[in-house]
């Protein structure tokens, strides 16, 4: 990866400008440390007959925009799980969400995933990424849905390569890559179109220690530049590049 010296880049569009052809009105733009995401109450459980087991229980949390929270907890404590939902991946819960005044928890599939696909980058720890597309080609996806010129995406992608160290991998597949490498396009994949919001669980899992301390001061970057970032990790050193830090167990936030 190029030395952490390097200048964070920014996109040469404004995502704010973008409005999509689905129902949901694009997040307003908000003065800095006003509230991105509210959650009332939130839950999520599976029934087994009469029996449910509860996964999340009475979540209230407001986070603020501009923030870099850690979500921390023992294994199955419902990190993961909080993350997906904040990321709409998850529409199996009850109670309210709203990100920047909208109602997630009102909104069909169809606008959750328009406001995700412009708003919010994901960090997956199984990567997922798309084993029929080059490493170039799944840096591109993100920016396929924005309003962007081909010859803009090529710049951006290009320069997402050279800042990840990856220029001599982009015409492989993912299934030529090491697991470290598929975390390094995973994270590039989810900063290349500059989101509002960056989600992600253990972002560092897969790298030695120098890579993972690049990264982490690459969210630090990102983060005085205005983007949210929230990142699930076990990793106490990791927890230290954060404002904040929620504690998850047995599914109740147990300190915030």
């Amino acid at each position: 990866m190029a030395a952490s010296s390097r200048k964070i880049w920014k996109s040469p569009y404004d995502p704010d400008s973008i409005v999509g052809s689905g129902h949901a009105r694009p997040p307003t733009l908000k003065e800095p440390n006003t509230v991105m995401i509210a959650l009332r109450n939130v839950e999520k459980f599976f029934e087994h007959g009469p029996t449910k087991t509860f996964v999340l229980r009475r979540i209230n949390v407001d986070i603020k925009e501009g923030e870099f929270i850690s979500i921390m907890g023992p294994s199955g404590a419902g990190k993961s799980t909080l993350l997906h939902l904040l990321g709409m991946h998850d529409s199996a819960w009850t109670g309210e969400y709203t990100f920047f005044d909208q109602p997630i928890h009102k909104m069909n599939k169809k606008d959750r995933a328009e406001l995700y696909k412009k708003y919010i980058g994901f960090v997956f720890q199984s990567y997922h990424l798309l084993d029929s597309l080059t490493v170039y080609e799944n840096l591109d996806i993100p920016l396929s849905y924005r309003n962007i010129k081909k010859a803009e995406r090529q710049s951006i992608v290009c320069d997402t390569l050279d800042r990840f160290n990856m220029v001599g991998k982009k015409d492989l597949f993912p299934n030529q890559l090491s697991g470290g490498q598929q975390q390094l396009v995973a994270i590039a994949r989810a900063m290349v179109a500059s989101p509002k919001l960056i989600l992600a669980d253990e972002p560092t899992g897969n790298l030695h220690s120098s890579q993972g301390k690049e990264i982490m001061e690459l969210f630090k970057r990102l983060n005085e530049q205005g983007t949210t970032i929230i990142q699930v990790t076990h990793n106490e050193k990791n927890a230290e590049y954060s404002n904040r830090v929620i504690q998850i167990e047995d599914g109740w936030i147990a300190k915030n």
